[in-house]
């Protein structure tokens, strides 16, 4: 994070805060966050502290839920030909997965499709509706995908196939004449969850269709479990708001993931590094489990995540996992080729306070990886970014865009439609195709039209804290209490704590090229901090200098095993000691209370 950015600091009610965590019985730290996030009373506070399956809507509350069931039961009783066509994302794999599972265990045999980054690019092709009709399909059902194919949900009908769309992606002015749409981003959706990705909306018709299967309820419950395991993977991966319904689909996942039986997911996790019987944090999905799906369908063929996904061949199910791995290795190294080539760019052309969106492009920078790429640099510029990477042979540059809270993306590309052959997707990712011929056009429109919606506050890097806190109040306790807040994510971030007036006692070592270990004091205790990505800024952190520390506090299992405290530090960023808000010291209850689940 760039020293230059701003620390926000709320400002509580500290008596009402004091009696909200009393009827709550929790302490003082949870109540101020809870309290910060929105959860104001009782009711909304114990819904986001204890998620369950009593809390999640009726999936029959989405529009077209009943013609979708309705559609799908024929076609398993009629023995229809059903293909399920999806996205090369985790969203997209993990959508397929729990679509074709259920589908199988109520007596069909689906196939699927998952079009080729590189060769096919996003979204339904008309060549893949015209192969189906020729084998004899009759239903197709997009997952993550389809909300803007008119023009192939037409061509379908005149094939003699029926189409149930589900996405989650913003339509643009009129739905595809589908049998079905489901999307909570209808413009008549009254669903009470807008923020589903797509194996969410996946999971809701897997609800609606056990809900009329005549299962009994344990039976559909157990399945339902079973499922959530890969619906956290794919909300996670898909970075929407771990709030409401959501976090609940998480949470509950993220538990079922401990003791997985499946083989790819067991097999995929001891590639990542967990043991057998290890909870994964939200963190750890984000950062060793969704970027190894995610490879296959950057570098490769995504279907084979599908494969991995459903088989019952443990052996089977290693060697994809393996193959992801050395798939992952292989991003990475693109990943940073590219990230080095626009630095080396921005040094000799620094981006100035004017260029409010940025548009970078290559030829051959590798498409699979340009989304990774454009988020590194949103963190870095704190602005929208689009990178681009170019074909020689066909005069296409494909590339990806992502954004920061104040920007539309897809509001953006919709100004501009006549650049593009084709493209896509919501306020802070989106996905475009153009010729060699219009990248210029597109920088400079861009950078207008940016320019016109954002000021330079909106550009500013912050970090929100959420409390101050003493010496004595860090430790396993805090770290205890953080954790039932969990899982974090947009909407649901990490808690950050600032102490103030921390004294650094010896120099930091940098470790793995990139990252700093430090320790300083406060109160008369000493703590160590690990900062990732703060190699270049090791020259700030002076032995004897009083400095304020923004930090995270998790738990920490495998430390605890080794006979080391259970806890770690993660600073987020640092300044020069600079006086920080008044505020009432946590107190910590002495009387026994409930563990927050």
């Amino acid at each position: 994070m760039p020293a230059s950015t701003r620390w926000i600091f709320a400002s509580l009610p500290e008596e009402s805060l004091s009696d909200f965590a009393a009827r709550l019985r929790v302490s003082k730290p949870v109540a101020t966050l809870l309290w910060q996030r929105g959860y104001r009373d009782t009711e909304s506070a114990e819904a986001f502290l204890r998620p369950s399956f009593s809390r999640l809507h009726d999936p029959f509350e989405f529009r077209d839920m009943r013609a979708a069931v309705d559609r799908i039961t024929k076609a398993i009783r009629d023995r229809e030909r059903i293909l399920l066509y999806g996205d090369y994302d985790v969203d997209g794999t993990t959508s397929i997965a729990v679509l074709s599972a259920t589908l199988r265990l109520l007596g069909a045999e689906p196939a699927y499709h998952i079009p080729h980054r590189l060769r096919d690019g996003y979204g339904i092709h008309a060549d893949v509706i015209e192969r189906e009709a020729a084998l004899g399909t009759r239903l197709i059902i997009s997952v993550d995908t389809g909300i803007r194919a008119a023009e192939e949900v037409l061509l379908a009908q005149r094939l003699g196939i029926d189409m149930i769309v589900t996405d989650h992606h913003l339509p643009d002015g009129q739905l595809p004449p589908a049998c079905a749409v489901l999307n909570p981003n209808r413009h008549d959706s009254t669903y009470p969850e807008r923020l589903l990705c797509g194996v969410g909306v996946t999971f809701k018709l897997v609800q609606g269709l056990l809900k009329e299967s005549g299962w009994p309820t344990n039976k559909q419950d157990r399945l339902l479990t079973s499922l959530l395991k890969l619906v956290a993977i794919g909300t996670i991966a898909d970075v929407v708001p771990l709030t409401g319904e959501n976090r609940t689909l998480v949470r509950l996942g993220l538990e079922g993931l401990r003791g997985s039986t499946s083989p790819g997911l067991a097999a995929l996790m001891e590639i990542a590094g967990f043991r057998p019987g290890e909870l994964p944090t939200s963190g750890q999905i984000a950062f060793r489990i969704a970027p190894r799906i995610n490879a296959a369908g950057r570098m490769a063929d995504a279907g084979e995540v599908v494969e991995m996904l459903l088989t019952q061949d443990s052996a089977r199910a290693r060697a994809i996992a393996e193959t992801l791995n050395a798939l992952n290795g292989e991003r990475q190294v693109a990943e940073r080729e590219i990230v080095a080539n626009i630095l080396a760019q921005c040094e000799q052309h620094p981006p100035k306070d004017s260029d409010c969106a940025l548009v970078f492009s290559g030829q051959d920078w590798h498409r699979g990886v340009v989304g990774i790429v454009a988020s590194r640099l949103v963190e870095r510029y704190a602005r929208p970014v689009f990178v681009l990477g170019g074909d020689g042979d066909s005069g296409l540059f494909q590339g990806s865009g992502r954004s920061i809270r104040a920007f539309s993306l897809v509001d953006a590309l919709e100004t501009m439609p006549e650049l593009f052959e084709r493209f896509g997707g919501h306020h802070m990712a989106a996905g475009v195709t153009l010729r060699s011929s219009r990248v210029d056009e597109f920088r400079e429109r861009l950078r207008a039209y940016a320019g016109s919606r954002l000021s330079a506050s909106d550009m500013k890097t912050t970090l929100s804290i959420d409390a101050t806190v003493d010496g004595a109040e860090v430790g396993e306790t805090l770290a205890n209490e953080v954790e039932a807040l969990g899982p974090f994510g947009l909407g649901n971030p990490t808690p950050v704590f600032a102490l103030a007036e921390a004294e650094i006692i010896e120099e930091p070592v940098i470790f793995a090229e990139r990252h700093l270990r430090l320790r300083a004091r406060k109160d008369g205790r000493s703590f160590r901090f690990t900062a990732w990505q703060f190699a270049d800024r090791k020259e700030e952190f002076v032995p004897g200098t009083r400095m304020d520390l923004a930090f995270s506090v998790e738990l920490d299992p495998r430390s605890a095993e080794r006979g080391y405290q259970g806890w770690v530090l993660t600073l987020k960023d640092a300044r020069r000691a600079t006086p920080i808000p008044q505020r009432t010291p946590f107190a910590h209850p002495t009387v026994s209370r409930p563990r927050v689940p």
